[in-house]
């Protein structure tokens, strides 16, 4: 079996660092880079792709949910200002 060079292990390990991937998730997938266990790889990975995905759709909820409030509450303002508006306009004619 052929040995993983010290460097190859190095840009592995920084790579799934980066991704957000723990340590006990990094020292499985060198386990099964020692192996050339391809297949299993790409399960892991994708797993933690799909994990990844989940949490940017639920962090995209909620940016989506503080977007929503805020038009709201611009909409509101923009109403009551327009009201504002109405009201003075009506005391002048008076």
């Amino acid at each position: 079996m052929e040995e993983i060079t010290r460097e190859r292990i190095f840009k592995i390990q920084r790579n799934l660092s980066d991704a957000g991937c723990e340590a006990a998730f990094i020292e499985e997938f060198l386990e099964l880079e020692k192996g050339k266990k391809r297949r299993e790889q790409y399960c892991l990975l994708s797993r933690h792709k799909a994990s990844l995905l989940e949490e940017l759709h639920q962090n995209q909820y909620k940016i989506d949910c503080l977007d929503y409030l805020v038009y709201v509450m611009e909409k509101e303002e923009k109403e009551e200002h327009n009201n504002g508006r109405k009201i003075k306009t009506d005391r002048r004619m008076g």
